[in-house]
């Protein structure tokens, strides 16, 4: 009788921990979470993850941490998410060059469709044109004379082929007809000290990372590449309202994680995301840095990112863009 009652409450025990296992499997986050961020310090994505962070942990309960893996063109830091294991622990922060990365290499080591699962559109970032002050113009209409007046004299620096700068540099060589010259640095970071130190004569870079140096009257800032004027530099018109129709360039940030990641884990992340920019504190934060907060769902960041891997096909074909 006590052998038996003892072999009960044996399986009894056993099957307690059967039950409890799966709980205690599934329970998320019970460790960091590290974002990658494919670009060096000192850019948008950078500025963006390096906000958000604090916050994130702060929610989960977990550590967020930054993890800056640059290189390829933010082709090194997002292959390496693609190929991560899909527990919720590695997550990607990107942006523009995931969508006009394809339509530049047909030889990408990760599809954006099939090995992602978007997480959230968080923020969208207008970019400035900049010139050092050296260069003698104080309008995009100067800008685009003294270009014109001297092809292949003016260069400009960018954080890579496909990147932001790449790509509002070469919409605006495509709609002013000016060749301005393409130099290759290895973040935002880097090509904005280009600039700065007169390295380079221009870039496009993110307002809330020229705004104090404009202030200071260290760069020139010329125009806007959004639609709208920037309350972070009010009184700066856009490139579109200087005498160049048509042009518009907004960078955004998004999280995406591998593609096996289970929807319950997205949808944790998403909260986390979207409580995180939404608060107060770091809502004011964003808007200070000239972001506007988007914090969408999954199912609208993946509708957006199919539609931009279009648009952006199209604007690589007609610019005649190319990885240099």
């Amino acid at each position: 009788m006590g052998k038996t009652r003892g072999t009960v409450l044996l399986i009894a025990a056993f099957a307690n921990l059967l039950l409890l296992a799966p709980a205690g499997a599934q329970s998320y986050p019970n460790r960091p979470i590290r974002v990658i961020v494919p670009n060096p310090p000192g850019g948008t994505l950078d500025i963006v993850g390096r906000l958000l962070s604090p916050k994130m942990t702060e929610i989960m309960g977990q550590t967020v941490i930054i993890d800056n893996r640059p290189g390829a063109d933010t082709n090194i830091g997002t292959e390496f998410v693609a190929r991560a294991a899909g527990d919720g622990y590695t997550v990607l922060l990107n942006t523009v060059p995931l969508v006009v990365n394809p339509s530049l290499s047909s030889k990408l080591p990760f599809n954006v469709t099939n090995d992602f699962a978007p997480v959230s559109l968080i923020v969208s970032v207008p970019f400035v044109l900049v010139v050092h002050p050296s260069v003698p113009a104080r309008s995009v209409k100067e800008f685009i004379a003294l270009a014109k007046s001297q092809p292949g004299k003016l260069n400009y620096g960018s954080a890579g082929n496909g990147s932001n700068l790449h790509v509002a540099a070469e919409l605006f060589k495509n709609l002013t007809a000016t060749n301005l010259v393409h130099i290759q640095y290895k973040g935002g970071g880097p090509a904005l000290l280009a600039v700065l130190s007169g390295e380079v004569d221009l870039s496009f870079l993110n307002v809330s990372a020229v705004a104090p140096h404009v202030k200071a009257g260290k760069i020139r800032a010329l125009g806007m590449t959004s639609t709208r004027r920037s309350p972070v530099l009010p009184d700066l018109p856009t490139i579109a309202e200087s005498g160049v129709p048509g042009y518009e360039f907004t960078s955004w940030v998004g999280a995406l994680v591998p593609a096996k990641t289970p929807a319950n884990i997205v949808t944790a992340l998403n909260d986390s995301i979207t409580k995180s920019v939404r608060s107060p504190d770091l809502a004011k934060r964003f808007t200070d840095e000239g972001a506007d907060i988007i914090a969408s769902t999954p199912a609208q960041f993946a509708a957006y990112l199919k539609g931009e891997l279009v648009r952006w096909a199209k604007v690589v074909k007609e610019s005649g863009m190319k990885a240099d």
